[in-house]
């Protein structure tokens, strides 16, 4: 568990128990918001599980063993390109049920709400809340030192299910207390209204993972890996006289993809293969970052076409 697959797993077991859990207790007591964090913990463990197999095959992809050369025969680029789609459908596919969710609350209000049992929905209200937080902190504190965007996604979806629980919680309890007072009326409304204000409260979290998944696929240029690389590479231009450069920067999930392509002097000094290798290793050393999930390619020409 004190790796990225590791915690990936504990967080998958707990989802589906979890989901069983929601979707049994929802129905039991009548309450569609209890179903819906069934279906949405479903929804999140079913995705985990995406994410997990691609994690593996990115890990995979930087070792040297028997499964991932035959993968490289297929894939000699690595899986890097696959995070960012699976963190974006993961976003979506969430955002998308909590629209539906709402659109269901709004309509069983509309139709007068619906009744339920309050005992048995603060039951699930309260264990659910106590390990989804439980289970945020965990993932939270195993990603100061893993630094993985699927668990920092997995860390968002159970503060987002421990907040749901929270507010159904409240609710229900709300609801418990009106029994047989004047505010008995409102009983039938707790259940569609506590929906969807939940829903209107997680709708917009997954945004920013979604956003940033898009710009992944698109390939965006980050600004500030864009920065450094320029920094390093006008320095080298300046120190070996060489007539100017050509960047190429991308990041792809976890993966940086940097090419460089320096344009020498066709009258500049002959070097031998060995004292390019200097300057390549120069480079990679000043970049920095060097791991697995670096793809670095320096390239030396004296005609800029082939820096286009």
């Amino acid at each position: 568990m004190s790796n990225e697959q590791g915690v990936l797993r504990v967080s998958i077991i707990v989802t589906f128990v979890l989901a069983a859990a929601g979707i049994i207790f929802g129905v039991l007591s009548g309450s569609y918001a209890i179903v819906f964090d069934g279906v949405y913990a479903l929804t999140d463990a079913i995705m985990t599980i995406v994410a997990l197999i691609v994690s593996n095959l990115i890990i995979s992809s930087a070792t040297d063993t028997e499964g991932s050369r035959r993968f490289a025969k297929h894939f000699t680029m690595g899986f890097w390109h696959l995070e960012p789609m699976v963190l974006g459908l993961n976003g979506i596919l969430l955002t998308g049920a909590a629209i539906y969710a709402l659109i269901n609350a709004v309509a069983s209000i509309m139709a007068g709400g619906r009744h339920l049992s309050f005992d048995q929905a603060i039951i699930y209200a309260v264990l659910t809340m106590i390990i989804a937080f439980a289970m945020a902190i965990y993932a939270q504190r195993m990603n100061r030192t893993l630094r993985s965007s699927f668990i920092a996604l997995d860390a968002k979806a159970w503060v987002m299910t421990g907040g749901l629980s929270t507010a159904l919680l409240i609710a229900f309890i709300f609801g418990f207390f009106i029994q047989g007072t004047s505010l008995q009326w409102m009983s039938p409304y707790v259940d569609p209204v506590a929906l969807a204000l939940v829903c209107i409260i997680v709708i917009p979290i997954p945004a920013g993972t979604i956003r940033q998944a898009f710009a992944d696929i698109m390939l965006m240029t980050p600004a500030d890996l864009r920065e450094h690389v320029d920094r390093v590479a006008t320095d080298v231009v300046q120190r070996y006289n060489f007539e100017s450069y050509r960047s190429y920067v991308a990041r792809v999930g976890r993966g940086k993809q940097i090419e460089l392509y320096f344009i020498v002097p066709k009258d500049g000094p002959a070097r031998k293969l060995e004292e390019w290798d200097r300057i390549r290793d120069e480079i990679g050393e000043a970049i920095g970052d060097e791991s697995p999930d670096r793809w670095l390619t320096i390239a030396f020409t004296t005609d800029p076409e082939w820096a286009i």
